[in-house]
């Protein structure tokens, strides 16, 4: 490279300095580039060889059978979170994770229509999980679906462990059972794992203990699935007493009459959402801000209802309405509840039972209550011959 200065008048020994300096500083940046270059190149390559080795250490193993596992409470649950980490520690089959995004313990046999459910992959140890927007149901259902996994079909699929017992007639809410449910309609044979949480006795570490004491019924239901020789046209629905390692053994028993008492509380209209009241209460200027926007939207409001010629009158109440005439319409806010039940004069032979016994209670459930007899007899000789001796 050549450098010419024209019309100066510095001496011309400093001008060819200059040129040479430039010239070395040149060579220089093109060395330097070139070597950066290189060194890129060599980094790059590395990386891909890297990731083409963490690719090739997370492909699942073809060999092993497919699990898929989701629940009720949400894919951030102790629960759910104990028993992907036991089946990952334990390696005997590739774990899938299907859960929903927040917490949908009584969304019953409810599905998403009409609306777009999200789904996004989350970071689950060995486990290829997503949470998605949706209940439980729409989990197993596009789990199933084929869109979201690249196997057909898992040879189980397990709903839990769930926090609070769903025996009883609380099966016809709880999501979890509904997700299990789900599964057998779509001829995939499943387990829902509940532990009978205890308000102010229960603790993290127990529900790591259910999981344990399911762990040789899973094992048992895989390997005999397998086989062919798990039974047929049936979920069991799975209750872990309080006290899971000091269990009495397995029983079969049958849905008892048993439910949550639901309690309605009417509730001001300011304290509809309790939560974001305390929230707001730390957040005084984005208070102002949504206040401020409510009283406008309140506004617009009222001159909407005044150019409409509207003459009804809103009353907000929480307590007994009394006789209203053509132009009052009463709004009212109401929150369910629903309340734990200590005791109930349950049949010996019901689920509800043997749960507060201390067994772990089976309980088999079929789409048709018509096989209701078989399906009993069948699973109860199966748990016989799977557990041995657990089986009581």
């Amino acid at each position: 490279m050549t450098t010419s200065v024209k019309n100066n008048f510095l001496p011309p020994s400093l001008i060819s300095n200059l040129q040479q300096v430039l010239i070395s500083r040149n060579d220089a940046v093109e060395h330097q580039s070139t070597n950066s270059f290189d060194s890129n190149s060599s980094a790059l390559s590395s990386i891909s060889r890297n990731a083409e080795t963490n690719a090739a250490n997370v492909e699942p193993d073809c060999s092993k059978p497919v699990v898929l596992i989701t629940n009720g409470e949400g894919i951030d649950s102790t629960g759910l979170t104990f028993l992907v980490q036991a089946l990952l520690a334990d390696g005997r089959f590739n774990i899938n994770v299907c859960a929903p995004q927040s917490d949908k313990s009584v969304a019953g046999h409810s599905v998403t229509v009409r609306e777009m459910v999200t789904v996004c992959s989350v970071e689950m140890g060995g486990a290829t999980a997503f949470e998605v927007s949706g209940t439980p149901v729409d989990c197993v259902s596009l789990a199933l679906s084929g869109a979201l996994f690249s196997w057909s079909k898992p040879v189980l699929v397990m709903s839990g462990i769930n926090s609070g017992a769903s025996c009883g007639r609380n099966m016809f809410y709880s999501g979890a059972v509904a997700a299990a449910r789900e599964a057998l309609i779509c001829g995939v044979p499943s387990l829902c794992l509940s532990f009978n949480w205890k308000k102010d006795e229960s603790c993290e570490s127990d529900l790591k203990d259910a999981v344990n004491v399911c762990l040789p019924l899973i094992f048992a239901a895989v390997r005999d699935i397998e086989n062919g020789n798990f039974p047929e046209s049936c979920l069991l629905n799975i209750e872990i007493p309080s006290c899971p390692q000091a269990n009495k053994g397995f029983k079969l028993r049958r849905q008892s009459f048993w439910r949550s008492p639901l309690s309605w509380k009417a509730v001001a209209a300011n304290n509809r959402h309790p939560g974001a009241a305390q929230y707001l209460s730390n957040q005084q200027s984005l208070g102002i801000r949504l206040a401020q926007l409510s009283r406008d939207a309140s506004a617009a409001g009222a001159a909407r209802r005044l150019n409409l010629q509207r003459k009804n009158v809103e009353i907000e109440s929480v307590g007994v309405s009394g006789k209203l005439n053509g132009q009052q319409t009463v709004k009212k806010y109401f929150r369910l509840e629903l309340l734990e039940k200590e005791t109930e004069d349950a049949d010996e032979d019901s689920d509800f039972k043997a749960l507060e016994d201390g067994y772990v209670a089976v309980t088999p459930l079929s789409l048709s209550s018509t096989d209701q007899s078989k399906i009993e007899t069948l699973v109860s000789n199966w748990i016989t011959i799977a557990l041995g001796d657990r089986n009581q």
